[in-house]
């Protein structure tokens, strides 16, 4: 009986002498990975005709990106549209415009505000040439005229400034001409203005020491007011995205301006410049302000008009760039 139960115990041997394994629980077979399913890949076929005389100047196939220089139905395409997204067929045709010689807006921006920068001190330290010679490199005896030389390379240091490290473009470039036009006004202007205030008969402000310190308080206020304005905007958009929001007051009391005004940087550069006549009481400075008041109107209502048509929800309280008037 022992030996019977004890064979009943051991694992039973295979014919050839091995030890059968006692049988176990069933292993699960391995599933095979599941193949990867590719995404199907969309060809098109492009026709590019020139936008002026819709002659076919070439004909793609396997397109995927189109370039801005380019348009579909008459509206210009950005740098991110790619095919896929746009409301065309698998054969589409567009139409291509020549830009012409661009230039990047740093450069341009740069160029613009040094030369003012530069002219005025030329103006303000008498370089030879500019007065009578009796005159070169000798100083004006009133204080306005240094403080006026003060605030003037103050606001254009800032300008340079914030070119370099505030304000994100949403083009790349813009048209190499842009520069010429720009140049001329803004290095015209600070010749002109420069010439009278550092001029030897300059005569200060009419009611002296008093208008010239509210001037002052106008000017640095609007400064700091359009710096934050910069910063406002700057932290609208990611770094290296072009994307468009619309812009509300922060925690900054300078911000606050957004409540009516659409464009606020404009109106403090605005209030720059008024400050900047009041404290010099020059004729050249008063056309200035009033010749970028005219300019600067024009850019606010067209954004202000960008904004509506961009977001339905936009405060409809905001004028472009005087509150409750324009």
């Amino acid at each position: 009986m022992d030996t019977l139960a004890l064979e009943a115990t051991q694992p039973k041997k295979a014919q050839n002498g091995a030890v059968a394994a006692a049988p176990g629980p069933p292993t699960p077979a391995k599933r095979k990975p599941a193949k990867k399913t590719k995404k199907a890949v969309v060809f098109f076929e492009v026709e590019i005709l020139d936008a002026k005389t819709k002659d076919k100047l070439c004909f793609l196939d396997k397109v995927g990106k189109i370039l801005p220089s380019f348009s579909l139905h008459g509206k210009s395409l950005k740098d991110e549209d790619v095919l896929q997204h746009l409301p065309v067929g698998t054969t589409a045709t567009f139409y291509f415009r020549d830009l012409g010689a661009q230039i990047s807006w740093v450069t341009v921006f740069l160029t613009e505000y040094a030369g003012p920068l530069l002219i005025y001190l030329m103006f303000y330290f008498r370089v030879p040439f500019i007065y009578a010679p009796k005159y070169d490199f000798t100083t004006s005896k009133h204080w306005v005229v240094h403080l006026a030389c003060m605030c003037h390379s103050f606001h254009y240091v800032k300008r340079l400034l914030e070119t370099l490290f505030v304000h994100r473009f949403s083009h790349g470039t813009m048209p190499l001409r842009n520069i010429f036009k720009n140049c001329t006004y803004y290095w015209g202007f600070a010749a002109w203005m420069a010439y009278y205030i550092n001029h030897p008969l300059y005569t200060p402000p009419t009611y002296g020491e008093q208008q010239i310190r509210l001037a002052l308080t106008v000017f640095l206020f609007c400064q700091i007011g359009n710096f934050s304005i910069h910063i406002a905007l700057r932290n609208l958009r990611p770094p290296g995205s072009k994307t468009r929001k619309i812009p509300y007051p922060t925690k900054n009391p300078f911000t606050w301006i957004f409540l009516l005004v659409s464009c606020p940087n404009y109106t403090y550069e605005l209030g720059s410049w008024l400050g900047f006549t009041l404290m010099t009481q020059c004729l050249p400075v008063a056309f200035f302000t009033l010749v970028g008041f005219i300019q600067m109107t024009v850019w606010a209502k067209g954004k202000h008009r960008s904004y509506l048509k961009e977001f339905r929800d936009y405060p409809t309280l905001r004028s472009p760039i005087l509150p409750f008037i324009l």
